[in-house]
């Protein structure tokens, strides 16, 4: 692949800034785009950009990457609009963000390893002028369950909460299951809610201990189950049936042939 040189870059992106100043005057539908209008699309095209990742498809993460600069962009254009701020403002600002929250690059911290770099980051934060109150203030609170989750594990441990060993965090997990199992024996279906909400934290806590990013994990799960089902129904299908009028037993064997393809 041709390399671009730093000018191509700064370039580059000015060609697309200049496209949407026009496309903002001249394009009726660009024209009355709000931060609210376009927040739900912004929403879709990151996770576009999610499922392209998975898939390590670097054309498609290419083109993704281009959909989500648009909105970058274009949430700036507006700010500028309003007289709030600009791409400038913006760009200057997480500068001076990526600067700040690594002193051990820009300035005299010592760290041994990744691990450190993240417990600093927290204590930077928290240090920040209209920065995080709390060490899970940033969170967003609508971030989805799982990961949200994670980041609350990840942040606490970063500023000491957590096991000593990773290998204790399995008594936790055979606690919450047990107590999971003894409210199914009960049938009270808001205490299982909520202990199965128990165990669900505590393995991603076994996740995260073990270095493995649950979101990933469950996502290549997931397209696993979808390609072995989808491979079921055909299999249905060339016999002329559909999936109610067959046996569990000639799924469970197409099932088996599918996890060896």
């Amino acid at each position: 692949m041709e390399r671009h040189t730093r000018e191509e870059k700064i370039e580059a992106i000015g060609k697309v800034i200049d496209t949407l100043d026009r496309l903002r005057v001249e394009c009726p539908w660009d024209r009355k785009q709000t931060y609210e209008s376009l927040r739900p699309n912004t929403i879709e095209e990151v996770y576009e950009l999610c499922d392209a990742l998975i898939k390590h498809d670097d054309a498609d993460i290419r083109k993704e990457l281009g959909d989500v600069l648009l909105h970058v962009l274009f949430y700036a254009k507006i700010g500028e609009e309003k007289g709030a701020f600009d791409i400038c403002d913006v760009a200057e600002s997480l500068n001076a963000k990526l600067i700040f929250r690594h002193p051990h690059v820009f300035g005299a911290v010592d760290v041994a390893d990744s691990h450190e770099v993240e417990q600093n980051w927290e204590h930077i934060k928290l240090k920040e002028r209209g920065g995080n109150r709390t060490v899970l203030a940033g969170v967003p609170a609508t971030l989805p369950a799982l990961i949200k989750a994670y980041r609350v594990q990840e942040k606490a441990a970063n500023v000491g909460f957590d096991w000593e060993e990773r290998s204790q965090v399995w008594d936790k997990v055979r606690e919450e299951l047990q107590e999971f199992a003894s409210e199914a024996d009960k049938m009270d279906s808001e205490n299982m809610e909520s202990e199965m909400g128990d165990v669900l934290f505590s393995l991603i806590n076994v996740a995260r201990l073990y270095d493995i990013n649950p979101e990933n994990a469950l996502e290549k799960t997931n397209a696993k189950f979808i390609k072995r089902f989808n491979y079921i129904e055909a299999k249905a299908k060339e016999i002329g049936k559909s999936l109610k009028d067959v046996t569990l037993g000639d799924m469970d064997a197409w099932w088996n042939e599918a996890k060896s393809i």
